[in-house]
């Protein structure tokens, strides 16, 4: 399937055939992740990471969620 490139204000962008979008049940103002892998621009639905509240909150009860320290950054030789 083939696309070309329109102007859209002072950017540039494709339109997506309604096949795709109702493929993968997109439709207007829907997120997506745009990922550049060998030179190929693969456009995925957004899903969030998932239970990752629920991982943070499980951390805090554990006490798991504290700072590491690293004194060894401290200094700016490292820079």
């Amino acid at each position: 399937m083939d696309a070309t490139i329109v102007k859209i204000g002072n950017s540039k962008g494709i339109r997506l055939p309604a096949v795709i979008l109702n493929e993968l049940n997109l439709s207007e103002n829907d997120k997506v992740t745009i990922h550049l892998e060998n030179n190929v621009i693969l456009i995925k639905p957004y899903k969030p990471r998932l239970n990752w509240s629920k991982a943070f909150k499980e951390m805090h009860a554990n006490g798991d969620d504290s700072l590491i320290e690293m004194p060894e950054l401290e200094n700016d030789d490292w820079i």
